[in-house]
């Protein structure tokens, strides 16, 4: 199927910003069919091959937390994917979906980083939050019943803390005071909104080999030319590179 569109705007227009805001412990929505169901399965079999990926295991992470195994591929423009995932790439970066972003997170400007994580047997997720650069994440969940058994795991759960905890610690799953696993099967994705408390993590998976939890995350951070104009003139006075890698990858 080509030619229409992978957004299914009824599905973004029915979450709700008061709701989303006021969503516990952290604003987060789990909706079904934000992709259209007929380009949905266009993606799941276009997926960029394993090949492509770069292996990230065994990184030590801030903060004494686990490291978060996995094999990751970032977007980048002209790199070589299936026109499928090219087009729903640049749907993401246009108006419609900006403007959603912007909506729920209560912004006026956002950009993006999109990557793909494909975890094998063993990989875990340990209970973290997201880096302050980051103002929130969309998950889109790729696994269906034909390639993942359910029960082997892959979930982001979302953990609510009750405020004991500081971001800069290392609780483990059993530490806090209630989890909400998100639903992953039949074009599910997770939305959420970064806030001092936002802790999710991925139990460890429990999977065959050549089996892996499949998916694609957009990455928001707020859009600040300002401040960003800031950072390239002290960068530029101290000699350093103007643009970071992690900068060049943000539409």
């Amino acid at each position: 199927m080509t030619g229409s569109s992978f957004l299914n705007t009824p599905v973004l227009d029915a979450i709700d910003t008061a709701q989303f805001q006021s969503t516990r412990p952290f604003p987060w929505a789990n909706p079904q069919y934000f992709i259209e169901p007929g380009r949905y399965g266009e993606l799941l079999g276009s997926l960029p091959p394993l090949a492509q990926f770069r292996a990230f295991f065994g990184k030590q992470r801030k903060h004494g937390q686990g490291s978060h195994d996995r094999y990751v591929l970032d977007y980048e423009r002209g790199m070589e994917i299936a026109p499928g995932w090219r087009d729903f790439v640049e749907e993401l970066c246009g108006d419609q979906y900006r403007a959603f972003v912007c909506r729920l997170l209560g912004v006026s400007d956002v950009r993006f980083r999109f990557h793909w994580h494909f975890t094998p047997d063993g990989g875990e997720v340990s209970p973290h939050c997201d880096s302050k650069g980051k103002i929130g994440s969309q998950i889109f969940y790729l696994n269906t019943q034909d390639d993942w058994q359910w029960d082997w795991g892959g979930e982001t759960v979302v953990l609510d803390d009750a405020g004991r905890f500081a971001a800069d610690s290392a609780p483990a799953f059993e530490d806090f005071e209630a989890e909400y696993p998100a639903q992953t099967r039949d074009n599910r994705s997770l939305i959420f909104g970064r806030r001092g408390n936002s802790w999710h993590g991925v139990r460890r998976i429990a999977c065959p080999p050549e089996h892996y939890r499949k998916v694609f995350i957009v990455v928001f951070e707020e859009h600040r030319p300002l401040r960003m104009a800031l950072k390239k003139a002290r960068r530029l006075v101290s000699g350093k590179e103007l643009v970071t890698h992690k900068e060049s990858l943000m539409y």
